[in-house]
């Protein structure tokens, strides 16, 4: 442990009280990971907290919360406490203090959540939590019902944790999210789509299929269940729409923006399926109604402008076809973004090995030679949005265009500018407006 940590318990120890370090960062520690953070459970009232120690804040003073300020760090000490009923799936009504350690590691979540140590009595586990962690068992602390009538997010943050850790929910944990699965409903949209957002950031975001196979998905992203429920008869796909979603997701780096644009690409295709003349199915559109599918769900979970634009933007072009010509590229990106080209190149390149790759494996060629084509031309500095132009609105204002007809002359001397880049200059182009 830190030493600021040891301080903090051996202070409360010195003048009678008990103190652990507790939970997740007891877990990490075992699991030979740095805790994020460490936080303290102690026998002493926060009245007794807030007098041994100088610098105090009431974090959550009536849950028996208060965050000691030490050597630069700040440290969350809780006393020992028994939850009472718990109202809205989220927070007990009450709390009551108690002075034993074993009383409230019950009241957690999971056994690998519920053990305490200290020094001088080292390792305290009432539940078994070190047994279950070494077997990469998750399991809830006494009977899983109560645990998730008590706080529904709970259900959430077991699939996050087998995801993030790679471990297994025990049977009876599991049984009891699917039997529970509706109280997903009672959680705000924040507390769902960080879990949601962990799942997917993880190593094992395949887990999100749990949630959809415990009935939890169905409650809070409805649109993905749809695809699971989709298979795809056409040569190029082997996978139902939502496992190759999935998959898709698998092949990017661990950026938000990017996977949950994986994961929502396809959204449209359950509302476009249709058949070919061969008798193959055919998807026709499927972006468009990808993209409306995509920002309803970015706006019911409150998703930053930034970050919406983004997947909105990848979701809608993340089928469109570029050839590996400059021409073509510089359009694309002027169309895209340039602030995300290269994330839809990966985008296409997860989307291709997420298909029948036996077929689809040639069009990596293709993304390679777009991204090194990219590369060249942003190195080079060659025209491929408005600001590269060498006029602008007030050039085109000055020759009589107002309005509409001067963005409709940009954009017109724009694809000029990008089929022959040498005529970008100020003299040519405006010879060619007039």
């Amino acid at each position: 442990m830190p030493n600021t940590v040891n301080r903090i318990i051996n202070t409360f120890i010195k003048n009678g009280f008990f103190a652990y370090a507790v939970g997740g960062c007891v877990r990490d520690s075992l699991l030979n990971t740095v805790p994020s953070d460490w936080d303290i459970c102690t026998s002493a009232l926060p009245k007794d907290i807030k007098r041994l120690f100088q610098k105090t804040v009431d974090t959550g003073i009536q849950h028996g919360t208060v965050s000691i300020l030490l050597d630069g760090g700040i440290f969350e000490v809780t006393t020992f406490r028994c939850d009472g009923d718990y109202k809205d799936h989220r927070w007990p009504e009450h709390v009551t203090f108690t002075k034993s350690i074993t009383e409230d590691l019950a009241r957690r979540d999971f056994t690998v959540n519920a053990m305490a140590y200290n020094e001088t009595e080292g390792f305290i586990d009432p539940f078994g939590g070190a047994k279950d962690l070494k077997n990469k068992c998750i399991k809830c602390v006494g009977d899983p019902d109560t645990r998730f009538l008590e706080d529904a997010l709970r259900m959430l943050r077991a699939v996050r944790f087998a995801a993030q850790k790679d471990f297994k929910i025990e049977e009876k944990t599991l049984a009891s999210i699917q039997k529970n699965a509706a109280l997903v409903q009672n959680l705000s949209a924040e507390r769902v789509i960080a879990e949601i957002t962990k799942i997917l950031l993880s190593d094992h975001l395949e887990q999100i299929k749990t949630l959809y196979d415990v009935g939890i998905l169905r409650f809070i992203m409805p649109e993905l269940c749809k695809c699971f429920d989709t298979p795809q008869n056409i040569k190029w796909h082997i996978y139902d729409v939502g496992t190759h979603s999935l998959t898709a997701a698998q092949f990017l780096e661990k950026k938000s923006y990017l996977r949950f644009s994986a994961l929502m690409h396809d959204w449209g295709k359950p509302g476009t399926k249709g058949k070919n003349p061969d008798g193959s199915d055919s998807f026709r559109n499927h972006a468009k109604l990808s993209v409306a599918l995509a920002e309803d769900f970015c706006n019911r979970y409150k998703f930053s402008n930034a970050d919406k634009s983004k997947i909105l933007r990848l979701i809608k072009f993340h089928d469109r076809q570029i050839l590996p010509e400059k021409k073509y590229i510089k359009r694309a990106v002027n169309d895209v973004g340039d602030d995300i080209f290269l994330d839809l190149i990966n985008l296409k390149r997860a989307d291709c090995k997420a298909q029948n790759f036996a077929l689809t494996a040639p069009r990596l060629e293709t993304y390679d030679e777009i991204e090194r084509l990219y590369r060249q031309i942003k190195e080079d500095k060659e025209s491929f949005s408005l600001k590269h132009l060498a006029v602008n609105g007030n050039d085109l204002k000055a020759l009589g265009l107002e309005g509409k007809q001067i963005g409709k002359a940009l954009s017109f001397l724009l694809y000029h500018v990008i089929d022959h880049p040498e005529d970008n200059q100020k003299e040519i182009l405006l010879k060619k407006i007039k």
